[in-house]
């Protein structure tokens, strides 16, 4: 069973609150977990479903987290965003330096790999923090998605009209 936006909406400052009271970063979390510290944060924002197995690390690593917070960690969230979150100004830089960058980033993507796209959803993501060599701190963003080619479109590999046409 599917959430809705306003359910998750409810839920998320539970799960934030039992982060808060661990004390804990989302890169500590994850540590703790074997995951990264963006995907940690999307579990507790309710935008990612926590597996049965990782269950019991997560729970360990946020002690907080009730039987109830973790079963409803445990159903598909309804993953979405606010539209007016773009303006908060971490968000429109990413969302800025994506859209600059995107062409050059989708070239490369084709001449490296051919006529695809990169996953979003068989994905992972990251962010660290590095010393430039100026010896201020940098961030880093990594995106690490499944490459996923586009497919010519032929009618004797669509299913539905096989099935059809045999029946």
């Amino acid at each position: 069973m599917e959430e809705s936006s306003a359910s998750s909406a409810a839920v998320v400052p539970r799960l934030l609150a039992a982060k808060a009271e661990c004390g804990k970063s989302f890169s500590d979390i994850a540590a703790e977990t074997g995951l990264t510290n963006v995907y940690v944060a999307q579990l507790l924002r309710r935008q990612a479903q926590l597996k049965p197995e990782t269950a019991p690390k997560l729970r360990a690593a946020v002690p907080a987290l009730t039987d109830e917070l973790v079963e409803l960690m445990m159903r598909p969230p309804f993953r979405s965003y606010h539209p007016e979150i773009v303006h908060e100004p971490a968000i429109y830089r990413l969302n800025e330096a994506v859209m600059h960058f995107g062409e050059s980033i989708k070239e490369i993507i084709n001449e490296d790999f051919g006529d695809g796209i990169m996953s979003a959803i068989d994905f992972y993501c990251s962010v660290d923090k590095v010393r430039g060599a100026d010896g201020k701190d940098r961030v880093v963003v990594t995106f690490d998605g499944k490459y996923l080619p586009y497919t010519e479109q032929r009618s004797e590999h669509m299913m539905s009209r096989l099935t059809r046409d045999a029946s």
